[in-house]
């Protein structure tokens, strides 16, 4: 059938539950449930939490399909496997790297897929991989690792999911729940982008505390898609990511073929565009959780085990206050990513597809131009136009994988830029 995009509300993270149907009367009701489902459909639960958690923290949906997900055959070990996903040897440095080419023979999202970092070998905490594709995916993917935050950088692809379809470009993101089916569909020539996967608690939009009631990312705009189902008999690949390897088995049929589905556990879509950003410096800077999109939190309070924070276009106002980027060392680690534009505490290196790594304690901030450039700029409402930077924060230390650490994009100088600081100390002059 013609796939529908039409797209409803979705609150993420507060509990509420939603319904699609592609046929009218498919979601069964009352003493339908669950014994015969309509249209001769299969009953399946899809959980993304436990079953004991308490209600708030509760993931699951209920989907009605062709034939059950538990019609396949064995998977088995792909013999190609991503370019050095192992971790390198821990390193304090700081760390910075160019955008990696697109590829120049045929490469779909799984193939182009590259790990830049992570928490551990093991799936904890967050993984942080690139992707890049110049041909639309045949095979269905799934990771019982994690769930997926999609961060478009360049070209528009299209989220074919177990639920229905999403639609993303750049300066939107997605995200699918652990362990749903998807296919990834190129609307251009060429996608490349930036993928963070978290193996902790759901994402959800984070509490606004003293902020009040509206702020930040609101509810009304997170969106998620109608059912929309695949009703194919032919021969398709269901490739799996399990403990960091990918494993695949042969079908007799798509596996997207949901016709209805009501729960909680789904993919949904945002505009980083409509964050409605915070930032008025009367005095000191507020830290940058004023730019928190999406939090999975940890076991430890008010540390979490991933932020995604944005640096949207805003204005910048500053009032007989220190103007510059403020430099730091925290608690957190950093992966940083830029999706165009320019990053107002930089002067160059740090370009669109680029990312960089900061660690716990390490001491980073403006380079000495964007220093030297702001503390002698008049004091005056200032916009910041057509820039889209990201952070991935973490309470874990994240460590960058052998290929991220043997490529060419690698730049060996990052320190450089903090090089030339100038001393400006005199003891006589306030």
């Amino acid at each position: 059938m013609p796939h529908d995009t039409s797209t409803l509300s979705y609150l993420s993270g507060f509990g509420n539950e939603f319904a699609s149907e592609a046929l009218a009367g498919a979601l069964p009701s009352g003493q339908n449930s669950p014994q015969k489902a309509p249209y001769g459909l299969y009953p399946e639960q899809f959980s993304t939490s436990a079953f004991t958690v308490p209600r708030a923290e509760l993931r699951r949906t209920w989907m009605y399909r062709i034939l059950p997900s538990a019609a396949h055959s064995k998977f088995e070990r792909l013999e190609r496997q991503r370019p050095n996903s192992t971790l390198a040897a821990i390193t304090p440095n700081r760390l910075r790297w160019d955008p990696l080419p697109l590829p120049n023979t045929p490469t779909d999202f799984i193939d182009g897929l590259v790990t830049m970092a992570a928490n551990s070998d093991s799936p904890e905490g967050v993984s942080i991989h690139l992707y890049r594709a110049n041909i639309s995916m045949q095979r269905v993917f799934f990771s019982a690792d994690g769930e997926f935050l999609f961060l478009p950088q360049q070209g528009r692809i299209r989220l074919v999911t177990e639920l229905g379809i999403l639609e993303i470009e750049p300066e939107e993101i997605a995200v699918i729940p652990r362990g749903m089916k998807f296919r990834v569909e190129l609307l251009d020539s060429n996608a490349s982008g930036y993928l963070c996967e978290n193996h902790g608690s759901p994402l959800r939009i984070p509490d606004l505390g003293p902020i009040g009631s509206n702020g930040l990312a609101n509810p009304r705009d997170f969106l998620a898609p109608v059912a929309a189902y695949e009703d194919i008999d032919q021969a398709t690949t269901l490739v799996q990511k399990f403990l960091g390897e990918f494993w695949a088995c042969q079908l007799s049929h798509s596996p997207l073929n949901v016709v209805a589905w009501h729960g909680n556990s789904v993919p949904y879509k945002y505009d980083l565009r409509r964050f409605n950003t915070i930032g008025t410096v009367s005095y000191d800077h507020p830290d940058p959780s004023i730019f928190t999109v999406l939090t999975s939190p940890s076991a430890i309070t008010g540390q979490a085990n991933a932020d995604f924070v944005i640096f949207p276009p805003r204005w910048m106002v500053a009032e007989n206050t220190f103007r510059p980027p403020w430099f730091h060392r925290n608690l957190m680690n950093e992966f940083m990513g830029l999706i165009r534009g320019e990053y107002d505490a930089k002067a160059g290196g740090f370009v669109p597809g680029g990312a960089s790594l900061h660690n716990v304690m390490s001491a980073h901030g403006p380079d000495a131009k964007t220093f030297i450039n702001a503390s002698a700029t008049e004091l005056q409402p200032q916009k910041i136009e057509r820039t889209m930077a990201f952070m991935i924060e973490t309470h874990a230390v994240i460590r960058p994988s052998q290929y991220a650490m043997k490529c060419s994009q690698l730049q060996a100088n990052y320190d450089d830029c903090w090089a030339d600081m100038p001393k400006t100390f005199n003891k006589n002059q306030i």
